[in-house]
């Protein structure tokens, strides 16, 4: 029995290590899981047009685990972590955001890995699905002039942002 079935499914936020696991195998589970995340919508549609339009209350809840799973579904590689701490790879980031309910996502990886370079573009592509997914995303800019995106749900925007 692997760690997924003792533990459960836990998407990448990119604070993790590098998947253990065949790639085949982690694409299955996270199908599965994303899947599961989109019949939660339709179940907890309230009977509005397009339930798998709007974050459930399951996600609004766990924003964090929620963005995770929309950014791995759709492809986007995940930043990890090495057992010292030190990034390993390129990639998204997501973690609490500054507000209750929303999560923060960064474009990060190890020294010389270009992640500065690719955040602009790489962070337009994450906010286009979770967009997609209906969530509100807007782009700010941190720290060192480094880009990241404010993810809430539809109607709870803390504002002071830009729409990215």
């Amino acid at each position: 029995m692997g760690a997924e079935e003792s533990n459960g499914f836990e998407p990448a936020t990119g604070d993790g290590p590098p998947a253990a696991e065949p790639a085949a195998a982690r694409a299955a589970s996270v199908r599965t899981a994303f899947e599961g995340l989109l019949q939660i919508r339709r179940l907890t549609g309230d009977g509005r047009p397009g339930p798998e339009t709007a974050p459930a209350p399951w996600e609004r809840n766990r924003p964090v685990r929620a963005v995770a799973l929309a950014l791995e579904s759709s492809g986007t590689t995940p930043s990890a972590v090495g057992p010292s701490g030190r990034r390993l790879s390129a990639g998204y980031r997501v973690s609490d955001g500054e507000s209750a309910g929303s999560a923060r996502v960064e474009w990060t990886g190890p020294p010389g890995s270009g992640a500065a370079h690719d955040e602009e573009e790489a962070l337009a592509g994450c906010a286009a699905v979770l967009r997609e997914l209906g969530w509100t995303v807007l782009l700010y800019r941190g720290p060192r002039r480094r880009r990241y995106l404010e993810v809430e749900p539809p109607g709870e925007v803390a504002g002071g942002g830009h729409r990215a």
